[in-house]
């Protein structure tokens, strides 16, 4: 199975900690390693070939922290142009190297996943319903609570007898609160995250029936003899923005689903960033040095610098100071930091 790895997203949820030049994927959160080494851990149980697609941006981090792999193994983007342009990118490279029926697993470099043996175990599981259905097929997630935050995969009947993958019935976009309620009592909803799994064949023949936005962008890139070269950056450059869910998953009614046997978070937020790093009786998680708190609860704070940071008499915050900035909000809205972000962005 060859895995690849998207790894160019700008997380500015996160912010400060997570900037564009320097997303959350790159980011010891947890742990000792960051997301993105966690990610290729998972991927080397997978299989023995791996590939990272990244942005030109921090192209260079990525490399330091997965020194093992080899040079041909990172696909730069020379610029963001979506999911769906990352993702026919890397089927193109992938088309040139390898046979055109091998499983291809597409991953995020973000996501915390404890349960390595239950990833692998899906992920296959998802290869083998691709191969033998000739469908493209998604691994979605058992949801634990009404998010509001993700995208809902509605599944319909089994498949086949071994009943590991299901058709799917339709997406549902991030829905409203009581809407979510109801996909979660439904008990035939999945979270989407976003894994796609299928053979190269597949994965084409599924684009050309359905979206000629991406069918164009592999035909523009298959047609530069050289890759990478000059000539392939300047043909991808010139690609408009696609998004893998509205120009595949949403078009399509030939792809399927397997419900994973894993753990799953996405830390889109500093409220999920606490709930997955562990905490004091009181519910507090403190990192870096310098922090002194004070008769607090349920508190998370970071300090990146040495200047003392003093919390007092709070609970349910978020407090995060780095050389790019200071974080101070409620945890239960702390998704709003990317707001912030994407302001400071547009400024620079």
């Amino acid at each position: 199975m060859i895995t690849v790895i998207i790894a160019g997203g700008s997380g500015t949820r996160l912010w400060p900690l997570s900037t564009p030049n320097y997303p959350k994927h790159l980011l010891n959160l947890i742990g000792d390693s960051s997301l993105l080494q966690a990610a290729y851990v998972r991927a080397k149980a997978l299989g023995d070939t791996t590939y990272v697609v990244t942005e030109a941006s921090h192209a260079h981090h990525v490399k330091e922290q997965l020194p093992e792999l080899p040079e041909d193994a990172f696909l730069i983007e020379p610029g963001r142009r979506g999911t769906g342009n990352c993702i026919v990118f890397a089927l193109d490279i992938i088309s040139r190297r390898h046979a055109h029926d091998e499983p291809i697993a597409f991953v995020h470099s973000d996501h915390h996943i404890r349960d390595t043996r239950g990833y692998v175990r899906s992920v296959k599981d998802a290869a083998k319903v691709s191969n033998d259905a000739r469908k493209v097929t998604l691994v979605g997630i058992e949801p634990t609570f009404p998010s509001t935050g993700f995208g809902y995969i509605e599944r319909d009947g089994a498949l086949s007898e071994s009943g590991l993958g299901y058709k799917i019935e339709s997406f549902k976009e991030k829905p409203d609160f009581e809407t979510a309620q109801k996909y979660v009592k439904a008990g035939n909803y999945l979270w989407n995250c976003g894994y796609f799994v299928g053979s190269f064949d597949t994965f084409i023949s599924e684009i050309r029936r359905v979206s000629p936005s991406l069918t164009q962008t592999f035909d523009v890139l298959s047609a530069v003899a050289a890759a990478p070269s000059a000539e392939y950056d300047a043909a991808y450059l010139s690609l408009s923005d696609l998004v893998i869910d509205y120009e595949l998953a949403e078009k399509s009614d030939n792809l399927a689903v397997v419900p994973a046997t894993f753990d799953w978070m996405d830390l889109g937020s500093f409220k999920d960033l606490h709930d997955a790093v562990e905490k004091s009786e009181e519910g507090n998680h403190t990192r870096g040095e310098n922090i002194h708190p004070i008769d607090v609860s349920n508190v998370y704070i970071r300090n990146e610098e040495e200047k003392p940071i003093a919390v007092i008499g709070l609970d349910n915050i978020v407090v995060v100071n780095t050389p790019d900035g200071i974080l101070v909000a409620r945890k239960d809205v702390s998704q709003r930091t990317g707001e912030v972000a994407k302001k400071l962005q547009n400024k620079a």
